[in-house]
């Protein structure tokens, strides 16, 4: 079974870069692979490693939604499989499913029962699950992916980032899932503060090995295995992990 990890944070939080970054670190430790899940509407994760998607699952969701029912209900459930199938993006020791745009005003119940079904399948061939939402946490808060093992608050040590990690932090209180662990992690900063009733995870210095790949059109993948940020992603995940793997073989 795999472990889910999923990363929330505002706009600007450094949550896309900082999900690459645990991409790459669980990479390292994985005999079957990532499943890479772009659940933000911006769709920037597959850019960020080195990945452009030819078709989102909002735009397939969209076209089962509209499709007429045919004589047989197996025949759409195997048709949409398939179409998902194809969405999935070959990487290096990652695969990437890109979500796309939110859902609509219509009624999309019967296709995310489809998509839950799918996706609970799909993540059975990972070690791991990687998840990149919005702040919102719209597909976790529909219930469009398994229960999340670990959810990372991307957020800078402000003001505003303080807020809004806290109010990531109480609306994952709410959501219809079940997190295991949720904590903070701090982004381009070298320094933790504490928060009451939060778990802080870690933090991420500024590093500008990871600016230059980005002004550079690079790859996360691209910065040096030893950079400063990517060395304090990978311990973090690494004790996160390994204390999550301990838990479930003790439960």
């Amino acid at each position: 079974m795999a472990i889910t990890i999923a990363i929330s944070g505002k706009g600007g939080s450094g949550k896309t870069t900082l999900s690459a970054m645990i991409m790459r670190a669980l990479i390292e430790q994985s005999n079957r692979g990532i499943l890479a899940v772009d659940a933000d509407p911006n769709s920037c994760l597959g850019r960020t490693c080195g990945i452009e998607p030819e078709v989102t699952v909002a735009q397939l969701r969209e076209e089962a939604r509209q499709r007429q029912p045919s004589d047989s209900g197996m025949d759409r459930v195997r048709s949409f499989e398939y179409n998902i199938q194809q969405a999935v993006s070959e990487g290096a020791g990652f695969d990437l499913l890109t979500m796309g745009r939110p859902e609509g005003p219509a009624c999309y119940c019967a296709v995310n029962n489809l998509l839950r079904q799918f996706l609970d399948k799909l993540s059975s061939a990972y070690d791991f699950v990687v998840i990149d939402n919005e702040a919102g946490m719209e597909h976790l808060s529909r219930r469009t992916t398994n229960n999340v093992d670990l959810l990372c608050i991307a957020a800078e040590p402000t003001p505003i980032g303080v807020i809004t990690a806290q109010r990531i932090y109480e609306l994952a209180e709410k959501l219809p899932i079940s997190v295991r662990e949720t904590g903070i992690i701090w982004n381009r900063t070298d320094c933790i503060k504490e928060l009451d009733a939060i778990e802080i995870f870690g933090c991420v210095p500024s590093d500008e090995a990871v600016l230059e790949a980005s002004m550079e059109g690079k790859t996360i993948f691209d910065v040096e295995q030893d950079s400063t940020a990517f060395s304090s992603v990978r311990k973090i995940i690494e004790d996160k992990v390994g204390s999550i793997k301990t838990v479930i073989e003790n439960s």
